[in-house]
């Protein structure tokens, strides 16, 4: 068809079209496009260079101008009805280089902020918390500048300028709309840097910011309104490892800013401080950073040094305390007590970080080496991995052998059950390992070991040739998986049912997505680091906290016998990940695989998972596996008869149903039906129904031993 230039209707010439869409060029045009996308930050920034440069405060301190106490806010300001200043005083700085944080840092900070609240909401919550924390900063100077209280004094004689307060309201309600695990360092870091500086500098301004975040942070999903993200109920193992290292960190980096900031007035009095010398400060940082690292893998050592090290200076600080009040110590008495304002702050944040080790005590379970070999062996030589690859066992027994797990070992050695303890209940996990014909004299040494430990004997996610002895035995049972098996030696993604998974190898060639095979704890720590951060960022979706017991994390994807299958692009980058565990043999190899670790990068490959799998399986094939197993996704099964269900069937696939919609179980069932799987079903037995109720509560604890009632019923609303 010939185009008619110029007619009515006709579409514009290729040049015309050229021209219409490349994008204008040059500061001003981009300066333009700024301004339109930020205007309140941009706004802000312009006005405040603007007057910068006309009252000379970008070259000189203005504190000595005349024209200061006119636009500068606080206690006097307000005594002398200069309100207004609330308002005016927010567009300068006190000295040129705290322009770098009324310009630099807020363009930054308040812009972040206004891309994810949009302009309106960003500008009421910046400009309504900065006159907020003001206000109560003046409001408590007012209150307690007579009482004899040093710091108040002091601060309420004091005015002064800028717009940081209201800057860290924004970044702390946009918080809410930061995607896990972001989410918690970012207030992470929000909370240590008000916190240090209201307790060790403590300026008018820290206290402002303090009183800027305490008052939004809070709030700060409401605040967001529809662009707040789901937060998590409680944080994961890692994040309150993370938090432990952080207060371990932090401590150990106040005692070295403290050397540069020697006699200040804090809300304690004033400090006098010696500084130490550089070889007790090295050693006291070699000492931090020894106890964080293993806060930070969850060791229980560092945990109780940790402990010990926080209860230390409450139980100073609370003594000395005490003798203040019982003792009327003069002001010359007060004056000789050196590092007393300092004491007091360091015992306020031993408070906080022993109550955070106390309240997350459970993510620091993982005992030292030689404990867990002793706790796996009890009296004998064999330990659990040992006996597993001799004896062989089914599809998820290397799970037996992480660390959480407890292991009643048979007199002659041989054999073990691994089991945890909730609620008065044994919770075994899959079948007995150990020789041929062992299984019924395992089983009955359990039960019996319970019974002297009055606990309830329950046996989790096992086979049929476990139920079949249960069954003897007289208890119970009630199907709660299927195991998705895929045989290998026949294994060609061929015909119509696997075009699936050939269009997403297919696709990932294309994309320039390649399949790696490795053992992660070998890796580099940048790629161990981006594997932690897909598993954050997946789990930070959850509105429940992190599942354990049968799903494993990137702690056990990082054991050394786990094979881990990666996804990455040409630039690096990793956009999906899956951990594989060894299902052993009786010839002391591995015989299987079964996969645990499932994880894909947000916007990264679309089909990640199916190329993942895929590639896992053709690589087993080529090194002599025999099947791998996609395992079984808890309380998600095949449809069954309804006929043949019992009551605890029901119930069970009632709580599947409930917990669809947080974790996705079912949807994950029908995910693997892709690879076209032979089914083998997963059972639980128990001895008696009349321990169900308390059974039932275990193995939500095993599951979920941080997950409280309001967070259990949460799910249930849905």
């Amino acid at each position: 068809m010939t185009e008619v230039v110029g007619q009515p209707g006709a579409d514009p010439s290729p040049a015309t079209k050229t021209e219409q869409a490349a994008p204008e060029k040059g500061f001003v045009p981009r300066a333009a496009r700024l301004i339109r996308r930020l205007p309140f930050t941009s706004g802000f920034v312009l006005i405040a260079l603007v007057l910068g440069i006309v009252s000379g405060g970008l070259w000189r301190d203005i504190e000595t101008s005349s024209w200061y106490p006119v636009v500068a806010y606080g206690l006097p300001a307000f005594e002398d009805g200069r309100w207004y200043t609330l308002i005016f005083g927010n567009f300068f700085a006190l000295y040129p280089v705290y322009y770098l944080l009324v310009v630099g840092l807020f363009a930054l900070i308040t812009g972040f902020a206004e891309t994810r609240l949009g302009t309106r909401r960003t500008m009421l919550v910046t400009v309504g918390f900065q006159i907020a924390a003001v206000l109560v900063t003046a409001l408590l100077f007012l209150v307690f500048r007579d009482s004899g209280w040093e710091w108040a004094r002091v601060r309420a004689t004091e005015t002064d300028v800028g717009f940081s307060a209201g800057m860290l309201a924004a970044i702390s309600v946009a918080s809410a709309t930061v995607r896990p695990p972001w989410r918690l360092r970012l207030r992470l870091g929000i909370w240590l840097y008000v916190g240090f500086s209201i307790l060790f500098i403590g300026q008018m301004a820290d206290a402002e910011h303090f009183f800027a975040v305490a008052l939004s942070l809070p709030f700060s999903t409401r605040l967001a309104g529809s662009r707040a993200l789901r937060a998590r109920a409680w944080p994961t193992r890692h994040e309150v490892r993370l938090l432990a290292f952080a207060g371990v960190m932090a401590s150990a980096g106040t005692q070295l800013l403290s050397q540069f900031l020697p006699n200040r007035l804090t809300l304690f009095g004033w400090t006098d401080e010696s500084p130490s010398a550089w070889y007790a400060l090295a050693l006291n940082l070699l000492l931090a950073i020894l106890i964080a690292n293993g806060l930070r893998h969850g060791y229980r050592w560092a945990w109780w040094i940790a402990v010990i090290q926080a209860a230390v200076p409450l139980v100073v600080t609370a003594l000395l305390g005490v003798l203040l009040i019982i003792i009327d110590f003069s002001d010359e008495d007060m004056a000789e007590l050196d590092g007393l304002p300092q004491l007091f702050a360091s015992g306020l944040f031993s408070l906080l970080f022993f109550l955070l080790l106390v309240v997350g005590r459970r993510a620091f379970r993982v005992p030292r080496r030689s404990r867990r070999r002793r706790a796996i062996s009890v009296s004998h030589p064999d330990t659990a991995k040992t006996l597993l690859r001799r004896w062989g066992g089914d599809t998820i027994s290397w799970m037996t052998t992480w660390p959480e797990n407890r292991h009643m070992i048979s007199a002659d050695g041989e054999s073990y059950i691994a089991f945890r303890k909730h609620a008065g209940v044994a919770v075994a996990l899959g079948d007995p390992i150990g020789p041929p014909g062992s299984v019924v004299t395992t089983i009955t040494d359990y039960a019996d070991l319970c019974d002297r430990a009055a606990l309830v004997p329950f046996i989790f996610s096992c086979t049929e040739s476990t139920k079949s002895v249960t069954d003897g035995l007289g208890w119970k049972s009630a199907q709660v998986a299927e195991d998705n098996l895929i045989d290998l030696p026949d294994l060609e993604f061929k015909g119509k049912k696997w075009q699936d998974i050939r269009t997403a190898i297919n696709k990932a060639g294309k994309e320039g997505i390649t399949f790696r095979m490795l053992t992660l704890s070998e890796e580099s720590w940048s790629l161990v680091r981006q594997v932690e951060h897909l598993s954050e960022e997946w789990l930070g979706d959850k509105e429940l906290p992190e599942m354990g017991f049968t799903l494993g994390g990137v702690t056990e994807a990082l054991d050394p016998a786990v094979k881990v299958g990666i996804a990455i692009d040409a630039d690096g980058v990793v956009h999906g990940v899956t951990s594989w565990m060894p299902v052993y043999g009786t010839d002391g190899r591995p015989e299987g695989w079964t996969l645990d670790l499932m994880r894909r990068r947000d916007g990264g490959f679309k089909s990640t998972m199916e190329f993942l799998i895929a590639s896992s399986c053709l690589w087993f094939k080529d090194n002599e596996a025999s099947f791998v197993s996609l395992s079984g996704a808890p309380l998600a099964r095949s449809a069954a008869d309804p006929a043949q269900e019992t009551a605890v069937d029901k119930l069970l696939d009632t709580l599947g149903s409930t917990l669809e919609p947080v974790y996705g179980f079912r949807s994950l069932h029908a995910f693997k039906g892709k690879f076209q799987p032979r089914f083998s079903p997963m059972y639980m037995v128990y001895r008696d129904e009349a321990d169900l109720p308390r059974i039932g509560i275990a193995i939500t604890k095993a599951y979920l031993p941080d997950a409280s009632v309001r967070d259990l019923l949460s799910v249930v609303r849905h």
